[in-house]
């Protein structure tokens, strides 16, 4: 069973994740899991709002989400801080440390196979990004830093659409995008000199990053696109129907 309206929205901190939320469609319908002490959006929203405390209210969540059909996305912002406290509620706190670990990682691994995968929802996740040195080749990645064997197999191996956050100059948008209808220019932008946007292609200045989406998702003229996640639900549902 697979899930076909999931992705994962990745960026450093103050990209745009939780603002590309703003825009979505039928907010009354989307179930926003809080997993970052209760942290604010920073936008006033209609979504059902739930502040996680610890790892398993999140399948309990999902749950409770099949059950209603007002429902039709699932928000977790952010996984990065869903693992942290995992680790602070269960590892920290455990007699047996190494079996904590291997619970950590089969957490998630729960959460993917067995919940995401059964769901009937769009499910979003959030997560930060970090540089990490790949000692092997040598090379700085950017990649949602975990821990444990989940930070071997890598976060963004349980999805297949992977999608990045920037803030990009307007000059280096200027001379790279053509005419995309998911891409708007608007006054503060040009006044700013930069914009918000979602990435949805590697490109050579990102060749390690682990931005990546099903074959044709994306034409090279939406490399670049507005930092609006209902335009990236509905692709999914066009390319999936």
């Amino acid at each position: 069973m697979n899930n076909n309206h999931l992705v994962l929205v990745s960026g450093k901190s103050s990209s745009g994740k939780s603002a590309s939320l703003m825009s979505m469609d039928k907010p009354e319908g989307v179930m926003y899991l809080n997993c970052e002490n209760g942290k604010k959006l920073p936008f006033k929203s209609k979504f059902k709002e739930y502040t996680v405390v610890d790892p398993n209210q999140v399948y309990e969540a999902f749950d409770k989400a099949e059950k209603m059909k007002d429902i039709h996305t699932i928000v977790i912002d952010s996984l990065t801080y869903l693992m942290d406290m995992f680790e602070s509620t269960r590892v920290l706190t455990a007699t047996d440390s190494r079996s904590a670990w291997q619970e950590y990682g089969q957490y998630m691994r729960r959460l993917m196979a067995q919940i995401v995968a059964k769901s009937t929802k769009n499910v979003v996740f959030l997560a930060h990004t970090s540089d990490v040195l790949n000692e092997s080749e040598m090379i700085n990645e950017t990649i949602v830093k975990v821990k444990g064997s989940l930070m071997n197999q890598g976060i963004e191996s349980f999805f297949t659409c992977v999608i990045s956050t920037k803030k990009v100059a307007m000059s280096k948008l200027e001379d790279k995008i053509a005419k995309s209808p998911l891409f708007t220019a608007t006054p503060d932008d040009t006044d700013n000199g930069f914009k918000h946007v979602f990435q949805t292609r590697l490109t050579k200045e990102t060749v390690n990053e682990r931005i990546r989406s099903p074959m044709g998702m994306w034409p090279r003229n939406e490399t670049y696109i507005d930092n609006n996640l209902q335009n990236v639900i509905n692709r999914l549902h066009e390319y999936y129907k």
